[in-house]
């Protein structure tokens, strides 16, 4: 044990017993507290970080940059400890810097040129590495990446299942089969060669701008839970790629996803097995529209059955996503830089 300060000497002579006792006991409870509130230094346990994070975002991932002053991550997500800021002039501060690759310049020369010690860089990206362009230029540069892979270090999916109470089922009245939301579409994708192929044997309600039928913010889940089945094709082939289209224009609308993705032993890591149809699961796409043609009300039904146990949490505001760096901070490794990007995305 350390010594004891010594006490203060009145001048006017030695300090009485009962001053002495006092003072004891109040320094013996401060060192007993201190030993409280840090046990790791009696434990010898690595002590946990407890200091406030400030994360730097160097530019917002989206074009529209929403409000992030205060104490956002507590207040809206209820991670403490958290700040967000944007003012690069903190960079000497900032204990993490996030760099989104889609507002990245290629080169080197928009990044900073010195990284003060201990500070990490994190690449983050939502895109699939088909539409990912000039990794090359980031080699040797991030510690850590975030992305809706579920190997990085920062796992951010499109959505989730979490658990609920409500063992209800909730499906909208349908008035048409099959619906597709398409803002882009471009032959050479797989999906327009499977919906081309598909379209030859049933009728599908098309949207979006691809089909010059744009839906309002408000007016696609109304529009595609109208449907009984929604073709959730992504744009790419790419494991854990499981995006929007799944989580939001579909489970969320309360239609059946009929997907076009990676395999279905990878989507069954995110949500039932009976809770989507895969394209793969047919030797023929006409056989698989007479499967959805064919289906009866008790059939279609248990394809509802995750909403006795689960409902749908939608990612949509990249403020969590960030904020969520701060929750898995002290368990992230330390003095890793990834040599090269692109072979790490593209594997």
């Amino acid at each position: 044990m350390p010594r004891a300060l010594p006490l203060p000497r009145p001048l006017w002579g030695r300090p009485s017993t009962k001053a002495v006792v006092t003072a004891g006991v109040f320094i013996t409870t401060v060192w007993k507290l201190k030993f409280f509130l840090n046990p790791s230094e009696v434990s010898g346990e690595a002590p946990k970080h407890t200091e406030p994070l400030l994360v730097l975002v160097w530019k917002w991932p989206s074009k529209q940059v929403p409000n992030i002053s205060g104490d956002v991550c507590r207040e809206l997500y209820g991670i403490v400890g958290c700040w967000l800021t944007m003012e690069q002039r903190l960079l000497g501060q900032a204990n993490v810097v996030v760099f989104p690759h889609a507002r990245l310049q290629p080169g080197r020369d928009r990044l900073p040129t010195e990284r003060p010690p201990g500070q990490n860089w994190v690449w983050v990206s939502l895109e699939s590495p088909s539409n990912t362009k000039a990794l090359a230029g980031w080699n040797q540069t991030f510690n850590w990446v975030m992305t809706y892979r579920q190997d990085s270090d920062i796992f951010i999916p499109y959505g989730k299942l979490v658990p609920n109470q409500s063992a209800t089922v909730n499906i909208p009245r349908k008035t048409n089969l099959v619906s597709w939301v398409i803002s882009n579409y471009h032959r050479t994708q797989k999906r327009a060669e499977v919906y081309k192929n598909l379209s030859r044997y049933l009728h599908v309600n098309i949207y979006g701008k691809a089909n010059k039928k744009p839906l309002c913010k408000d007016c696609l889940l109304p529009t595609t839970s109208k449907s009984k089945f929604y073709l959730a094709f992504e744009n790419s082939i790419h494991q854990d790629y499981i995006t929007e289209k799944l989580w939001r224009n579909s489970l969320m609308a309360g239609t059946v996803p009929v997907v076009l993705g990676p395999p279905r032993a990878n989507y069954e890591q995110f949500i039932p097995a009976d809770s989507f149809i895969h394209v793969d699961d047919f030797a023929s796409l006409a056989e698989l529209a007479t499967f959805l043609k064919t289906m009866n009300s008790s059939r279609y039904r248990q394809f509802f059955a995750w909403q006795k146990r689960y409902s749908v949490k939608l990612y949509a505001d990249w403020r969590e996503r960030i904020c969520t760096i701060c929750t898995v901070y002290p368990s992230l490794p330390r003095g890793r830089v990834y040599p090269n990007l692109a072979n790490w995305f593209n594997t």
